[in-house]
């Protein structure tokens, strides 16, 4: 790949080169990687800096060379002195545990189906063992990247940096530093305002190269806490800008993880996995003989534009979504009636809800929310722990409102937002199964945590959750979690990162427990909307909640941009219905529902027939769209503002099979009233079906592009169209 190195092995998986590049100078074994649709556009790389500013040095500090190949297994143990540099806090890549390190072995190994396992053990970092593996399934358009210590010496070693993957060497498409033309990629991600999309150069960011070969630079970023999607989405990728070419990575983490991009001489590193001591409260204590593995991350590399990247990254999370009951058939439309009640369900509301639901076949799912439990007068919000059916509510307990449910041809759901409890409870007084911080329980507003690794806790649940859905017969259970827990907590491990870490792995066994146990339940997952959409928890149930924005005008733009982190038909977008909504306004929300799985909400009584109307017809078209929901591939054309709360402007979404492809359109504020033309895939469509104000679609057969015309401001619509 580089003429001044070697590459020691080379493999063309699916539409990659991977390359492990070994330094004869220094011996370090580098990851590399590059799409092979441009491996002919590899440039010759210089082997040392030349210039005035070089030239000029004393003698003793040159020649300087051009390139500093990093490890493809970095690591830091307790007591590793930092190397000079100005790294200290900002950085851990840089040690002297990276500088002993050696090669023991490395192999590549066919596995089913002619996938490849390739893995290479690094010796050394005080008593070490790491394994580094590369899994490539047949087929697929990305790779996964783990990384495994083990304490081969006689006294326990303590890591507290062990990233999950190192990928260097970029970009190779240039002979130098690549001078504003690498650019990093990245997902913001708020409360209500999931997945905003952030390109900036790297030289934006500090990250070119120091004059003289020296001094490192870094741009690291993450989270701390439970919610993983806090801040930042779990992802990033590298795009060098003149050649087309990607590197990404998405972490799998339920709790802290950070990434980071750094440099020290022409090319740059992208490295990512749990926090570490520096950045999250993280080590970890190894025994002899004792191993800890780092979590997986996907990693993709591709030639083309952001969707081609993103899509190839999210087909890693489609193995588990596969094991779904969401997997085949047509995807539900859910009813929440947390809109409707705002916390305060009935039987007599709820059964009000679900006759007129099921008269006019608008939803397969309805789901009781939050209010189900007793709470004192005085509290109008979650009251969690006891989970003691409120009978003046429901005076035949929530057996008799499933029942209904039921009865209607629909699959009864209930809320929980089981892993904290609230103060007023009798759970609440219940400290020794909590969460402690320095020896107290921690406590975020009302609420404190279980401990899931405490057996009692974790049976106290069992019997609460678990024993609910079994009792009452529920199908279908929506996971709430609603504040974030600090960067550690008390535990067997000295490191309270370590100890959350645990704890947030028994979290997700017991939502194991929950799908073992009762077996075909659909379980969504929420956490104040989108905090926890990564793959490690997205994985394990059937959807997730897009977010907390419940009839906001953002609601296509948030939905839209997760179908760039997540597989769409895992993504739950909220269309809340009042009967006082016009025509237009209506069809707005119900076109954003497209996007994923439609959850409808609302005054279900003051549902004006024509209303009625517009929702059937959207349930009967998002059935017949569900496979391409499911199974397509997504490209976002936009052009709009900044804001997203005034937005203007219009965006369209293409969502596409090789039979079928769906379209959804939205016009924003301001809009220039010009027609709007959408790329299609290449080929010739037809419009089978329309819903909203896709009327305005131009012609009925296409190709190279739909034209829409939308009809105003705010608008919404849907066009379905088949391959001719």
């Amino acid at each position: 790949m580089f003429a001044i190195l070697d590459p020691m092995a080379a493999y063309d998986l699916g539409g990659t080169r991977v390359l492990y590049v070994r330094c004869p100078r220094t011996s370090v074994v580098e990851l590399c990687c590059l799409p092979l649709s441009a491996a002919a556009k590899v440039a010759k790389q210089r082997e040392f800096h030349t210039g005035p500013h070089v030239d000029h040095l004393p003698q003793h500090w040159r020649p300087v060379p051009a390139h500093a190949p990093e490890w493809l297994t970095p690591v830091k143990t307790s007591g590793s002195p930092y190397v000079h540099g100005f790294t200290q806090s900002l950085s851990m890549r840089f040690n002297k545990d990276v500088e002993t390190l050696r090669l023991e072995g490395h192999r590549a190994t066919e596995i089913a189906d002619g996938g490849c396992l390739i893995e290479t053990t690094v010796a050394g970092a005080g008593g070490l063992l790491l394994t580094h593996r590369l899994r490539w399934e047949a087929g697929a358009p990305f790779f996964r990247v783990s990384v495994e210590a083990r304490n081969v010496s006689c006294t326990p070693v303590t890591v507290e940096y062990l990233p999950s993957f190192s990928l260097g060497g970029i970009t190779p498409l240039d002979a130098g530093s690549g001078v504003e033309r690498l650019r990093l990629h990245r997902f913001r991600s708020f409360w209500s305002a999931e997945g905003r999309h952030e390109a900036r150069l790297l030289e934006e960011l500090g990250l070119e190269q120091a004059w003289a070969g020296y001094g490192m630079r870094a741009e690291r970023w993450g989270q701390c806490g439970s919610m993983p999607v806090r801040g930042w989405f779990p992802w990033g990728a590298l795009e060098d800008t003149e050649a087309g070419v990607f590197w990404g990575a998405q972490l799998a983490v339920p709790g802290s993880w950070h990434l980071e991009v750094s440099r020290l001489k022409d090319k740059v590193n992208f490295s990512g996995g749990l926090p570490c001591r520096d950045f999250g409260e993280w080590w970890v204590a190894l025994q002899p003989g004792e191993i800890f593995a780092a979590p997986e991350a996907a990693l993709a590399c591709v030639e083309g534009g952001l969707d081609d990247l993103c899509h190839a990254l999210t087909e890693a999370q489609r193995a588990a979504a596969a094991q779904q009951p969401t997997a085949n058939g047509p995807l539900p439309v859910v009813f929440n009636e947390w809109c409707t009640t705002w916390g305060s369900p009935t039987h007599q509301s709820v059964t009000s809800a679900v006759e007129k639901l099921s008269r006019h076949g608008l939803a397969d799912v309805f789901v009781i929310d939050d209010g189900w439990a007793q709470r004192p007068p005085d509290q109008h919000m979650q009251h969690n722990g006891d989970w003691v059916v409120d009978t003046e509510k429901f005076p035949g307990g929530l057996g008799a409102t499933v029942e209904a449910i039921r009865s209607e041809g629909m699959r009864a759901g209930i809320w929980f937002e089981m892993e904290c409890v609230t103060e007023g409870t009798e759970a609440f007084g219940r400290t020794e199964l909590h969460l402690h911080r320095d020896g107290k329980p921690v406590q975020v507003g009302s609420r404190h945590f279980w401990d899931l690794r405490n057996p009692q806790a974790e049976e106290y649940l069992a019997q609460k959750v678990i024993g609910r859905l079994r009792k009452d017969e529920f199908g279908y259970l929506k996971i709430d979690y609603n504040d974030c827990l600090p960067p550690g907590v008390d535990g067997p491990s000295a490191s309270p990162g370590e100890n959350l870490r645990l704890h947030l792995l028994a979290v997700q066994r017991f939502i194991e427990r929950i799908r073992r146990e009762v077996p075909g339940v659909m379980i969504e997952s929420c956490s104040s909307g989108g905090h926890r959409l990564e793959p490690s928890f997205v994985g394990l149930t059937a959807m997730s909640s897009f977010s907390d924005a419940h009839e906001a005008v953002e609601i296509p733009i948030i939905a839209a941009n997760l179908h760039r982190l997540m597989l769409a038909h895992q993504v739950q977008i909220w269309c809340v219905v009042h009967g006082s909504d016009d025509l237009q306004r209506l069809r707005y929300g119900l076109s954003a529902g497209f996007l994923g799985v439609l959850a409808l909400s609302g005054e279900v009584g003051s549902w004006q027939p024509w209303q009625v109307q517009e929702i059937a017809s959207a349930r009967v078209l998002h059935h017949k769209a569900s496979e391409v929901i499911r199974s397509g591939r997504t490209r976002i054309y936009r052009e709009m503002s900044a804001s997203w709360h005034e937005p203007r402007g219009w965006q369209a979404v293409v969502r596409a099979t090789e039979a079928e492809a769906l379209v959804v359109l939205h016009g924003f504020g301001a809009l220039s009233w010009e027609c709007v033309q959408v790329p299609l895939p290449p080929g010739r469509w037809s419009v089978e079906a329309r819903f909203g104000d896709a009327g305005a679609v131009a012609s009925q057969r296409c190709e190279g592009s739909l034209a829409w015309q939308p009809p105003g401001e705010f608008c919404g619509g849907v066009c379905f169209l088949r391959r001719k």
